[in-house]
């Protein structure tokens, strides 16, 4: 009531309440934060004295730790840090703000870390966990997974320290290796759900009557992974329906339990048995008497062998026991009832004799054997050592293998005294002599002689493995000692083998190049020194113009370099005129007779200017009579030079002449002048070269071979020759001989003796090196003679290498390098068997326990025994069980099951051994037994069909027919030693082409397609066919073609020559060098030449009289012209000799042959010939002049013309009068070897030029004479890479067969490249291997037969057995082959293994299950091995396999006691990634079949994503009910062919109407044919896409019903063409105005512009 008017008072329009009541609060509020001050913490005299913001506003602050420091390592080290106190906004402050308690310390312990803590510590890596998702910012998952999800897996990183085991601060750790990642990136793949195979058909009913079930099963192919989902169910169940039962169905079966484990009879119930059996033989002593002694011998020997037998089987401990099992009658339901309602006359029997298991028992391990290394060697240092253990009792009836027998341990040799390993090392023999021939090819004329050849080579040597301790000689290095080590087995030696093929090189001898004959000198006499007689020789002389290597030593080779002429009246010196002086006229007159006086030089017999003295005994030339003419006389020229001398000799029928001329400048006046003279006068002829042409000079025969000399005292040397020591000096003699030139050899009085060269002269004479030979290697060991059918002599052999060839007469290698003995006798191999002795006495199941079985009494019925095994030698002796073990394979049978026959029994005798076949074919061959004891007398015995007492088998046929199998193999030379040639495997000696053979595989089958060994068809096992391994032809070219001449005929130019292809190479011979296609021409060889600008030279004769044109008969003056002979003469030493063609001589040089003229009249005056123009100075230019002048002759009279100035100048311009000369290099030759060489160090060269600065190449003494510098290398050093062929090693031996029968083993050899193939050699083939077909073996093996189906004796159900055989098989080896059953005998050499067991399972327990049982199927086979893959990329997840085992249900009402289906995986290695993809069916109508494929081609359940999966149905809904409407592939109704839709508003088809025909008729069709245009079929494609006729589809309908667009388009189209013709017929047929004539557009005429032929 008073809430109610509270609120409503406060609730009043305008009443104050609202606040008046807050203000009632306010000190309710106040009372409240007195009260949260009160409870704050600290609050009640808490606080520190001092206030309480000192805490809040300072506080203390740390740097990081500083580097551990301490004098030792390990964990006594300190570190220190910095401490200081800050404000709370950063700033630093007092330390007396912060407080002092609170302050953290600045310094502690720590682990110093040195460097040998590195063996110490070591980071731990903990495994990767389990991969986690990454959690996305975008929840989403995208519907489709890909390839997966990212994620992060983690793991644990720790600091151990190693010898402890026990974690350690990370910073000692990261002292050495930084931390390694603690996590890292990893793929969760999709989810895989599980992936079934299709089901199986259907099984047969599960009753035979009545109301049964079938089923059908399928396996998994692909488990689950990855959170993908499980397994469907793998059976599939339905009832089916079968003829009515006639008979009531049993309701019960009789259930048979698992056999209990073996057991022996308890201590009580053995005691009664050997109660009961001592009072037997009690009962047997007394009815028998006592025996013989004979018979107490004979028992006694077998007492003492079977106590034998019991110890030596002392490994065995065979016991036998008993075991039982339990039989009960079960219902429907499988519960247990009373036994009576199974009625059965016989039941199963509850027991039976086993043998007692016995695991395998083995003695304790030996102590170590010494360690297998007794060396040390530190490339490996670790041997092994063996402990052993002996088998002390074999298992017996147990499952697990004995243990190991041996263990080994790697393990070190100890102690200080252990001798270092014997190490081993290649070495090799000296290279052989360095030969060429290997490097010529197929069609090199110079393999003919191979005696002078050079350059680059190939050598060989050999190489050996010794054993290379310290202390052996050193004989690589100084080879004098005899001692070598000794040659080890190849196999020994390991590393790269050194190379034991190398290019070498023959040095060339450079042949003496000589410079042409100088010109003859003068009469000389021999010796200027010793002038003796009348008698002197005339010399000419050439020198050697480069250094002569090789050949005979230096200048042995060269030609001669002086020819000798004799000749009368020598003298050593003469004077030389050097020029004519003036004409002075005697008596002082100004003109008349005179004379000239000669400038002469004293010259020796070389032309050298000598001193004057020397010329005192010649004759002094006299001076020159002459004419100074006067005014009006007649005026001659001076005379020429002296012609060359027409011959070099005089003979009978050839004198030399020499020529000289003048000719008359001016004729005299009529007046008393001096008549010029006739024209005989004008000519001078003088004899020259009057010696005979008889020319000797010495001839010098080659140097001869070293010889020591024995007048000269050996001295010690260290001059090298050949790159060898010399140890000697010997001598070498030459016969020198006198020649007479064309004619031969003359009294060496006609040569000039002081000028003979010498005959004998000193020579170093090499070291002799002796034959140097390592020690025979040891023998090699004697091959083991266990092998079967090794009958041959066996033998051992030795061997040793030639390291040091005899060279310079030094010892021969002598001693043999090959022994060989016969092996001892080798110790027969010993084998070893297993014996097997007499079974013992049946043992059956103790008396206790059968005593209620029938024929218990009797003591009869199914037991075990035993029996001993022994190992024997092949000769009988006693050998040791582990022998046998080893060398003798399985262990027989130590019990097997045994009857003792019981009255009621049948008993016969073992089967006989089969009758021998008489070789027909389709014989039978028998076997009998015999009814033996009361078993005679019963009739059930006689049953010939329960008990035969005979058996046939048919004999096999001998009928075979051999047929070849695979292929061909390569072609194969026939083995066979090859004849070298020298020793020494040249290239292309070998046989590697000719005829050989190529074999093909025969396999022989019987009659039966059963493979056999192929001597039962008369074959040894191949076919032969012979064939051709094509020989390799080189590329052949020609030989050299002829220089070309010089490119230049004066200065440097170049000469070709070149080679031509021939023929191609082919079968992998050389290839040819690259092919210049334009000239087609194969190699080039380019070198420079020299051209001598002066070897041709044009020669003028003096001018002629100058013949006046217009003459003055008086005066015999005037202008004219006058001519001389211009000829081209080629130069020689001697001067110019033979005439040649013009175009030899350069035609810029050809000086004038005709000239104006003015011939003086009798009274002017008359001056000389122009003299030589003056050199320029260089540089040239303008500035500067040349000159020439005449000189005055004869005077004027005084009414003649005056004498001129007789000086010309002309200024000096660049390239007309004046020229620059400078040296010009040619390019490069190509590189030059000797003629002898094929390839190696050859020699490049070039040319200096002398080049005129108008381009111009001119004589090199222009620049010569201006003493310009030579910087350039002439000559350089170059190579030409040698054709090596490629060389192969010998084939191989053939390997073992790759199989060890069937048809398809192959035998390899192969070979290696000894030496590649270099430049233009010959390739390596291809063919590095060759294979041949193995001989056809049957390949025979044991196999299993089908397991039986689960037998259970006697029973319906329960626990049974299961049984197979073993037969022997042949097959061919392949995996089309399927296996043919043959004669056990072929396998009785082959080890009893199944699959890679030995132990053999024949027999095993199964489960029968009992009627209405639901039980487990066996397991499916392994599915194949599957990868987890994305796209075909493995992820690396691993392969996965899987197999799995289905329910089968017999009774639908025991479904709730099946147990579950099973899975099983296991990881794989050879896996492969598969897709999986929908697949459809055609439609049928509204519907096909979709379904799930792996790539393979396996169909199954799962694995394709179901949102890709494709429609399976496509019916419309609502169903096409209209006439000539069908569903469509969009799943919407249309109309068939020729027929058009018309829709509803709502979009449905309400009816198909016709469409209309219309003719169309076709352009293609000559005939016109008409098409019918129809709608079609929608879904159908054109059946003539490409034909003469188109199908048009014409619907003008839209699915409304409607007119479509299209139709009014075609229509307004339709309708402007209409307007488009009717105004084209108008425009056509109106009529044109006739245009008016204008005035000025006439044509103009064509005009053509020729400035050629007027015809045209």
């Amino acid at each position: 009531m008073g809430l109610q008017a509270r609120r409503s008072a406060s609730q009043s329009p305008g009443a104050p309440g609202p606040r008046r009541g807050v203000l009632q609060l306010l000190p309710l509020l106040l009372l409240l934060l007195l009260l949260l001050l009160l409870l704050r913490p600290g609050a009640c005299g808490a606080a520190a004295p001092g206030g309480a913001e000192a805490p809040t506003l300072y506080l203390w602050k740390t740097g990081p730790w500083g580097r551990c420091m301490g004098d030792e390592c390990g964990p006594g080290g300190i570190q220190t840090r910095a401490v200081w106190c800050a404000h709370v906004e950063g700033w630093t402050t007092l330390h007396t703000n912060c407080k002092q308690a609170e302050r953290p310390s600045n310094q502690q312990n720590c682990f110093k870390v040195c460097d040998w803590h590195k063996e110490l510590y070591d980071w731990r890596l903990g495994p990767w966990n389990q991969c986690q998702p990454v959690i996305s910012k975008s929840l989403e998952k995208p519907p489709e997974c890909i390839k997966g999800e990212e994620g992060i897996q983690v793991r644990e990183i720790t600091c151990i320290q190693k010898e402890k085991d026990i974690p350690a601060e990370d910073i000692i750790c990261e002292y050495f290796e930084p931390k390694p990642l603690l996590e890292q990136a990893c793929l969760i793949p999709c989810q895989q759900d599980c992936i079934v195979s299709e089901f199986s058909a259907w099984s047969e009913c599960s009753k035979t009557c009545g109301s049964g079930l079938q089923h059908r099963t399928r396996h998994v192919v692909a488990p689950p992974q990855f959170g993908g989902s499980g397994c469907p169910n793998l059976t599939e169940f339905q009832v089916c329906q079968s003829s009515p039962c006639e008979d009531e169905e049993s309701m019960y079966s009789l259930h048979v339990g698992p056999w209990s484990s073996c057991s022996m009879p308890h201590s009580r119930q053995v005691r009664q048995a050997r109660r009961r059996g001592k009072n037997k033989e009690r009962e047997k002593d007394r009815g028998k008497g006592v025996k013989d002694p004979e018979a107490r011998e004979l028992i006694k020997k077998k007492r003492n062998r079977n106590r034998q037998n019991r110890q030596e089987n002392k490994y065995w401990d065979i016991q036998i026991g008993y075991q039982t099992r339990e039989v009960m009658c079960t219902n429907k339901t499988g519960k247990a009832v009373d036994l009576s309602f199974c009625q059965q006359e016989k039941l199963p029997m509850t027991f039976q004799s086993c043998v007692i298991t016995k695991e395998c028992q083995v003695s304790e391990w030996s102590e170590w054997s010494p360690c297998s290394k007794t060396c040390h060697d530190m490339t490996s240092p670790r041997g092994t050592r063996v402990r052993t253990r002996i088998i002390r009792q074999f298992p017996i009836g147990s499952e697990k293998e004995c243990p190991e027998l041996e263990e080994k341990e790697p393990c070190v040799s100890q102690g200080d005294a252990v001798a270092p390993c014997a190490t081993y090392g290649w070495r090799t023999t000296e290279w052989a002599e360095c030969r060429v021939d290997p490097l010529l090819s197929q069609q090199d004329k110079r393999r003919g002689n191979q005696t002078a050849l050079c350059g680059g080579g190939v050598q060989t040597r050999e190489v050996y493995c010794v054993q290379a301790n310290e202390n052996l000689l050193s004989h690589l290095n100084t080879h004098k000692d005899k001692e070598a080590s000794k040659p080890v087995d190849l196999k020994s030696c390991t590393g790269p083998v050194p190379n034991t093929t190398q290019l070498c090189h023959i040095p060339c001898p450079f042949e003496c190049e000589v410079s042409p004959w100088s010109a003859w000198g003068p009469c000389t006499y021999e010796n200027c020194n010793d002038q003796q007689g009348k008698k002197g020789f005339k010399l000419r002389k050439r020198r050697i113009t480069n250094e002569p290597t090789g050949g005979s030593g230096g200048t042995g080779n060269c030609p001669h370099l002086l020819e000798a002429i004799p000749c009368e009246e020598p003298s050593c010196y003469e004077w030389k005129a050097v020029r004519l002086g003036d004409c002075e006229p005697d008596n002082g007159k100004e003109c008349g007779p005179g004379t000239q006086v000669q400038e002469v030089v004293c010259i020796n017999s070389d032309g050298e200017e000598v001193d004057r003295q020397l010329c005192r005994d010649a004759i002094f030339p006299i001076p020159v009579a002459c004419y100074a003419p006067c005014p009006k006389d007649c005026v001659l020229s001076t005379w020429s030079a002296w012609s060359s001398c027409s011959h070099t000799c005089s003979g009978k029928t050839t004198e030399g002449k020499q020529i000289r001329a003048r000719s008359i400048l001016a004729y005299a006046g009529d007046e008393g002048g001096a008549h010029c003279p006739n024209s005989s006068a004008l000519q001078e002829v003088r004899s020259c070269n009057e010696h005979p042409c008889t020319v000797y000079h010495w001839q010098t025969g080659p140097w001869g071979q070293c010889i020591e000399d024995t007048s000269v005292s050996s001295f010690n040397t260290t001059t090298t020759w050949n790159g060898e020591a010399s140890c000697s000096v010997g001598m070498q003699t030459r016969k020198v001989i006198c020649v007479r030139v064309n004619v031969g050899q003359v009294g060496p009085k006609k040569c000039p003796e002081s000028l003979r060269p010498e005959t004998v002269r000193p020579c170093l004479l090499p070291c002799r090196k002796d034959c140097i030979v390592t020690p025979y290697s040891d023998w090699t060991s004697c091959p083991n003679s266990c092998k079967e059918g090794d009958s041959g002599v066996r033998k051992q052999s030795r061997h040793r290498v030639i390291i040091q060839q005899p060279a310079n007469g030094g010892r021969d290698c002598t001693d043999p390098l090959y022994e060989e003995k016969v092996c001892e006798a080798p110790q027969v191999c010993q084998s070893y068997r297993w014996k097997t002795h007499k079974w013992r006495r049946c043992q059956l199941v103790p008396w206790s326990v059968r005593q209620d079985s029938p024929g218990a009494q009797e003591g009869c019925g199914p037991g075990r025994q035993a029996r001993a095994i022994t190992c024997r030698k092949q000769d009988g002796g006693q050998a040791g069980i582990h022998e046998c073990l080893w060398y003798a394979g399985p262990v027989p049978a130590l019990t097997q099951a045994c009857q003792i026959p019981c009255q009621d029994d049948c008993q016969f005798t073992s089967w006989s051994k089969f009758s021998s076949c008489n070789g027909d074919c389709g014989a039978v061959r028998t076997r009998k037994r015999t009814i033996v004891g009361k078993s005679k007398k019963k009739e059930k015995c006689k049953n010939s069909h329960l008990y035969p007492l005979i058996e046939t088998q048919y004999c096999p046929c001998d009928k075979y027919n051999a047929q070849p199998v695979g292929n061909w193999s390569d072609c194969i030379l026939p083995e066979g030693k090859v004849e070298v040639l020298l020793g020494v495997k040249t290239q292309g000696d070998t046989k590697e082409c000719g005829q050989g053979y190529r074999y093909q595989a025969m396999a022989c089958y019987d009659q039966n397609g059963r493979l056999v060994e192929t001597s039962r068809c008369n074959s040894h096992g191949y076919i032969e066919e012979a064939c051709i391994i094509p020989c390799p032809s080189d590329c052949k070219l020609s030989e050299w073609s002829n220089w070309s001449r010089c490119s230049k005929s004066c200065g440097s130019g170049v000469k070709v020559r070149s080679k031509w292809l021939r023929e191609k190479p082919y079968n992998g011979g050389r290839p040819c060098p690259k092919l210049d296609h334009v000239n087609q021409a194969q190699v080039y060889e380019v070198v420079p030449c020299h051209s001598d600008c002066n070897q041709y030279i044009w020669v003028t004769e003096p001018w002629s009289i100058c013949k006046v044109t217009f003459v003055n008969m008086r005066d015999n003056c005037g202008e004219g012209v006058q001519t001389r002979k211009v000829r081209c003469m080629q130069n020689t030493a001697d001067g110019p000799s033979d005439h040649v063609e013009d175009y030899l001589c350069d035609p810029e040089e050809m000086p004038l042959g005709s000239r104006e003229c003015k011939l003086p009249c009798p009274e002017d005056c008359v001056i000389s010939e122009w003299s030589p123009w003056t050199r320029c100075t260089l540089p040239c230019s303008q500035s500067s002049f040349r000159q020439r002048s005449a000189d005055p002759i004869r005077q004027p009279a005084d009414e003649g013309r005056a004498c001129p100035n007789a000086v010309e100048k002309e200024p000096c311009n660049l390239n007309k009068n004046c020229f620059h000369y400078d040296y010009n290099v040619t390019d490069w030759s190509t590189c030059q070897l000797s003629e002898k060489a094929v390839c190696g160090n050859g020699i490049k060269t070039r040319m200096l030029d002398c080049v005129r600065s108008d381009g111009k190449s001119v004589d090199l003494k222009y620049c010569e004479e201006l003493g310009l510098e030579k910087t350039w290398q002439m000559n350089t050093s170059c190579m030409v890479e040698c054709p090596v062929n490629c060389q192969l090693s010998d084939w191989s031996p053939w390997s073992e067969c790759s199989q060890t029968c069937g048809l398809t083993g192959k035998m390899i050899r192969r070979r290696t490249v000894t030496q590649p193939f270099q430049g233009d050699g010959r390739p390596c083939p291809a063919l590095m291997e060759q294979s041949k077909p193995c001989p056809v073996k049957p390949c025979y093996q044991w196999q299993y037969g089908q397991w039986s189906l689960c037998q259970v004796q006697d029973a319906q159900c329960g626990e049974g057995t299961r049984t197979r055989n073993i037969s022997c098989v042949v097959s061919d080896g392949s995996t089309d082959d399927f296996n043919k059953v043959v004669d056990e005998e072929f396998c009785t050499d082959i080890e009893p293994i199944i699959d890679g067991n030995k132990k053999m399972v024949l027999e095993e327990t199964c489960t029968k299950p009992c009627p209405g049982d639901c039980y487990l199927k066996d397991w499916s086979s392994w599915s194949l091995c599957q990868l987890t893959c994305v796209n075909g990329e493995d992820l690396g997840f691993g392969g996965i396999q899987v197999r799995s085992r289905a329910v089968i249900i017999q009774e639908l009402e025991n479904q709730h006691l099946c147990p579950e289906q099973m899975l099983e995986t296991k990881s794989c290695n050879d896996g492969q990634c598969y897709e999986y993809k929908w697949m459809a069916s055609a439609w049928k109508g509204s519907s096909r079949t979709v379904w799930c494929q792996r790539s393979d081609g396996i169909n199954v359940t799962g694995g394709c994503l179901v949102v890709r999966q494709p429609d399976a149905d496509r019916s419309c809904n609502p169903p096409c009910s209209q006439p000539h409407s069908y569903c469509s592939e969009m799943r919407t109704c249309s109309c068939e062919e020729g027929y058009t839709e018309v829709m509803s508003s709502n979009g449905t088809l309400e009816q198909c109407t016709l469409i209309p025909v219309v003719v169309i008729p076709t352009v293609e069709d000559k005939r016109g044919d008409v098409k019918t245009s129809r709608a079609v079929h929608p879904t159908q494609s054109s059946s003539n896409p490409t034909g003469r006729g188109r199908t048009w589809f014409l619907q003008p309908f839209g699915p409304d019903g409607r007119l479509k667009t299209w139709v009014y388009g075609v229509a307004a189209g339709a309708f402007v063409l209409l307007i488009f013709i009717v105004s084209m017929i108008y425009l056509a047929c109106k009529k044109p105005k006739k245009p008016q004539r204008r005035q000025n557009n006439r044509l103009k005429p064509l005009t053509l512009a020729y400035d050629g032929d007027a015809d045209m």
